[in-house]
């Protein structure tokens, strides 16, 4: 398939593409003073939203009627998300809450937190792509019979592990040498795969502006969709770049296939039975994008 790696600053590099993009996954680091190499994470708020609204405006701007975003936040900044959504264009269509099956994190004066947000929008009033995805959860305890077919998907997304340090993250975490976790907050394979296959058929393009680690384009490559990363680090980059030239076992998302047996149009949203890796082109300097 085809994928475009763009090293530098998504503020400045959204004005450059050269072609329409049909869904993005925008997970922004959270200003929450991390210790990234090229980035400040410690931005006052004002010029944080400031920013977040600028690469809203960007991604609206190069996307297609009834495209999609995927806009991942911290529960406290949700109606930030959505004033931000909303002042550039965006229509709103679900706030997606993702509890994240790892434990919460205490607090003294109220609730523990648990939850990310993910406020799905459109460029318009209808998606232009809405797969209605099929899942079949472990059955509550009071229920009596198996279901025949699973169910629609919500916007409660609790099956879906974050990527924390420790055995819980298995092999899909990418590690350093020393055995830390290479990226701070890289996103798993089973979040991006969902996302993907709700809002994209197969030849569609996926962008992700704070590429990171590279799990979008991971993903979209094994299900037949283009994608474009953004990246400033250029060590993200080199490691996007290698997961990329090779998909290795533990990003081999056949393993999640089973998990949307029930839907009802997985063969064509999917590129099953075909062989990714026979048919993927590796050059990185398309036509199809602008140098």
């Amino acid at each position: 398939m085809f994928f475009k790696i763009i090293q530098g600053d998504c503020t400045k590099e959204l004005d450059r593409l050269n072609t329409n993009i049909d869904l993005t996954f925008l997970d922004p680091p959270f200003n929450q003073n991390k210790d990234y190499n090229y980035y400040n994470d410690n931005l006052p708020d004002e010029k944080y939203w400031e920013m977040m609204n600028s690469v809203c405006k960007g991604i609206f701007k190069a996307t297609s009627e009834g495209g999609a975003i995927y806009f991942m936040q911290r529960e406290k900044n949700t109606e930030n998300v959505l004033k931000c959504l909303k002042e550039t264009g965006w229509t709103f269509q679900n706030l997606i809450i993702w509890k994240k099956k790892t434990s919460a994190v205490p607090c003294s004066n109220k609730f523990g937190k648990q939850y990310q947000i993910i406020a799905f929008a459109t460029k318009s009033e209808t998606p232009r792509v809405f797969n209605r995805l099929r899942i079949n959860p472990p059955l509550p305890s009071n229920y009596k019979f198996e279901r025949e077919n699973g169910v629609y998907l919500t916007d409660i997304w609790d099956d879906i592990r974050e990527l924390t340090s420790g055995y819980l993250a298995g092999d899909e975490a990418i590690r350093k040498a020393n055995g830390e976790k290479f990226h701070k907050q890289q996103a798993p394979l089973a979040l991006l795969l969902r996302i993907i296959l709700s809002s994209t058929k197969i030849g569609d393009t996926v962008l992700d502006p704070f590429a990171g680690t590279g799990t979008t384009l991971v993903v979209a490559e094994q299900v037949g969709r283009k994608s474009i990363g953004i990246e400033i680090d250029p060590d993200n980059v080199q490691c996007i770049e290698s997961r990329l030239e090779v998909i290795k076992e533990s990003d081999n998302i056949q393993k999640f296939q089973n998990d949307y047996i029930c839907t009802e149009n997985l063969n064509e949203i999917w590129n099953i039975g075909l062989d990714n890796s026979a048919k993927r082109h590796k050059t990185k300097t398309l036509s199809l994008f602008k140098n």
